[in-house]
């Protein structure tokens, strides 16, 4: 009997890509929101990143759980990078997701889409109550009302499908979309 290899290593490129074409690969998508005494939403934090095509857009925290990663490691490692080690997220011992999302590589098959990709994301709401300074590729971080942002995801400017998880987001916590 051999061994499990139980290190979480990053793949190479190319064990990537090849993986991606044979696979789905899990993510984690999180909605950080502000929330006041009473756990009232008060504000959803959206990160701006530069597309490839050179636009500018609203997402969410997401990436990849690593292989013998627990989710909410990833979580907490996922939000740390987008939104610094003084962000303070509240994740509990044993995080629920809100919702599953899909993405394809080819549009229209769902809402989400991501052309590298099959991937099946767990999606997290998750308070934060320290300060946020993006970090790694995102330009800034917006704290939008929810209102704010459901005007936002309502009008597509939220690539991949990430408006329709905040929608979902704020359904989920009881708020009019």
């Amino acid at each position: 009997m051999t061994e499990t290899d139980t290190r979480g290593r990053w793949l190479s490129a190319d064990e990537l890509r090849d993986a991606r074409e044979r696979l789905p690969i899990l993510y984690i998508d999180a909605v950080p929101v502000r929330v006041d005494d009473r756990g009232v939403l008060q504000a959803i934090g959206l990160l701006l990143r530069a597309s490839t095509d050179g636009s500018i857009n609203h997402e969410l925290v997401s990436g990849r759980v690593l292989y013998h990663e627990r989710v909410r490691d990833a979580l907490l490692r996922h939000l740390e990078k987008d939104l610094g080690p003084l962000a303070m997220p509240r994740i509990p011992l044993a995080p629920q997701p809100f919702t599953v999302a899909e993405y394809f590589p080819t549009p229209g098959v769902t809402p989400f889409h991501d052309p590298r990709q099959h991937a099946v994301s767990l999606a997290f709401i998750v308070p934060v109550e320290g300060d946020c300074a993006p970090q790694q590729d995102a330009l800034d971080l917006a704290w939008l009302t929810p209102e704010e942002a459901a005007r936002l995801a309502e009008v597509g400017e939220m690539e991949g499908g990430h408006g329709v998880l905040v929608r979902q987001a704020l359904a989920h916590l009881g708020h009019p979309v």
